[in-house]
C-alpha cells in the first residue's frame, strides 16, 4: 500500500501551481468584485491542455483516471483560486463524461477536441426549481418530432450558463405516468445552448461571484435527434456514471480550499504579534488549526481511496459519498478558522479569508447535502431503512 502521489501526480500539481502564481490574490479579489469570468485562468490551463485531463487520448485529452485529476483540482483550489478557480474548470473537467462513455464515435470526435482545447465551454443541466436532489421528478419535457426533440421546462443551479456555448441537457421524453420504475423515461443530450429559445437569468449569490449561476426558462427548444446521447429514456443511468467523479472532484476542491485557508492562518499567526509575542505561540490558536490539518489530511485520503476505486473499476459509491462530506466540512472548518485567527482583519476582503469561507460553502452544499449522504451510508453501507 503506497500513499505517495505517482511521479505524474507530483508533475502535475507542480504544473499546475506555476500557473497559478500567475494569478495573484488580486486577480481573484478583482474577479470577486466584477463578477468577470476568469478566461485568462481557463486559457492558460487550456494552453497545457489540462482541460482534457480525463478524456482519451484519440480525441486531444490526456486520458489521465480520476485520481490524477483530483490532484490537479486540489491544486487548482489551492493555488489562491478556491472555488472561483476550480469551478471555472469542474464542469469541462467531469461533466462530458456521459459524452466520452455513452456518445457515438462521430459525437466524440464533433464534440471533445474543442472543449480539451478551451474553445468551446459546457455548462450541465439537470436540477430543477421544484425537485431538487429528486431527480427521477423531473418536469422539463422532451418531445419527439421528426428530425428533432421540442423542449420545454425549466433548469436552476446552473453553472456557467452565462458563457457556455453547449449544454448537456437531461429532460423526460416518457411522462412518469408511462414509465415502470421512476428512473426510466428520461434522455440526455449534449447540445448548443440556443439563446433564442432559452432564457438565461443569473442568480446573484453568496460567493464564487466570477462563475455564475442560473435559472433556465425554456421555451419550445428545437434540439437535434442527432445530439441525443446514448438511448432515449437511459439518460438518468447515463448520468449517475458521472456522479461519483463529480464527489470526488469536489471533494478534492474542498481540500485544496480548506488548505488555502489553512497555510493563510498559520502564516497571519506567526507574523501577528500582540502582547509582545506571535499570536501563533498561544495553544489557543494552535491547536484549532493542528485540527484543521488533521481533518483535511483525513478527507484527502477518503478521497483518494475514493478515486482509486473509481479508477480501478470497483464499485466507489460509499467512499465517493463520504470523501465529499469529510472534506465539505473539513475545508469549511478550515475556512471558518481562517477568519478567527485574523480576528477583525479576516473580516477585510484584502486577507481574503473571508471569501474563501464564502466560498466553501459550495463544496459544503453541492452536489448533494451533508444529510443525503448520511441516509446514503445509513442506507447502503450500514444496512438502515430507506429514511425519504
Amino acid at each position: 500500500m503506497n500513499f505517495e502521489l505517482t511521479e505524474t501526480q507530483q508533475s502535475i500539481r507542480a504544473s499546475i501551481a506555476r500557473i497559478c502564481t500567475r494569478f495573484d490574490d488580486e486577480y481573484w479579489r478583482l474577479k470577486d468584485t466584477t463578477g468577470d469570468f476568469p478566461f485568462e485562468f481557463v486559457s492558460a490551463l487550456a494552453e497545457d491542455g489540462w482541460l482534457g485531463i480525463c478524456m482519451p487520448e484519440a480525441y486531444g485529452g490526456s486520458g489521465l483516471g480520476i485520481a490524477d485529476a483530483a490532484v490537479m483540482m486540489r491544486a487548482i483550489s489551492e493555488g489562491g483560486g478556491g472555488m472561483s478557480a476550480a469551478s471555472a474548470m469542474h464542469v469541462n473537467v467531469f461533466g462530458l463524461n456521459p459524452v466520452v462513455v455513452f456518445g457515438t464515435e462521430q459525437q466524440k470526435r464533433r464534440h471533445l477536441p474543442a472543449v480539451i482545447r478551451g474553445e468551446v465551454r459546457a455548462c450541465f443541466a439537470i436540477t430543477e426549481p421544484n425537485t431538487g436532489l429528486n431527480t427521477t421528478q423531473l418536469k422539463t419535457q422532451a418531445v419527439r418530432r421528426g428530425d428533432h426533440y421540442a423542449v420545454n421546462g425549466s433548469k436552476v443551479w446552473i453553472s456557467t450558463a452565462q458563457v457556455a456555448h453547449k449544454v448537456l441537457l437531461l429532460a423526460r421524453t416518457t411522462p412518469l405516468e408511462d414509465v415502470r420504475r421512476p428512473t426510466e423515461g428520461l434522455t440526455l443530450f449534449y447540445t448548443d445552448l440556443d439563446r433564442s429559445a432559452v432564457e438565461v437569468r443569473e442568480i446573484d449569490k453568496m460567493g464564487r461571484k466570477c462563475v455564475d449561476s442560473n435559472e433556465l426558462f425554456i421555451v419550445d427548444w428545437k434540439v437535434p435527434a442527432e445530439d441525443r446521447i446514448g438511448d432515449e429514456g437511459r439518460g438518468f443511468e447515463y448520468v449517475l456514471h458521472g456522479m461519483n467523479p463529480e464527489r470526488i472532484l469536489i471533494a478534492a476542491e474542498a481540500v485544496g480550499l480548506g488548505h488555502l485557508a489553512l497555510s493563510r492562518a498559520t502564516r497571519y499567526a506567526n507574523d501577528r504579534v500582540v502582547f509582545n509575542r506571535p499570536i501563533g505561540s498561544n495553544q489557543g490558536i494552535q491547536h484549532p488549526l493542528a485540527e484543521n490539518w488533521m481533518e483535511l489530511e483525513a478527507a484527502w485520503l477518503m478521497t483518494m481511496l475514493a478515486a482509486w476505486e473509481y479508477d480501478s473499476g470497483k464499485n466507489c459509491g460509499a467512499t465517493a459519498n463520504s470523501a465529499k462530506y469529510l472534506a465539505g466540512e473539513a475545508g469549511f472548518n478550515a475556512c471558518q478558522r481562517a477568519v478567527m485567527t485574523h480576528g477583525g482583519y479576516g473580516y477585510a476582503k484584502e486577507y481574503n479569508v473571508e471569501r474563501y469561507l464564502r466560498e466553501i460553502m459550495v463544496p459544503r452544499i453541492a452536489p448533494i447535502s451533508p444529510e443525503l449522504i448520511k441516509c446514503y451510508i445509513a442506507e447502503k453501507v450500514l444496512g438502515l431503512p430507506k429514511s425519504y
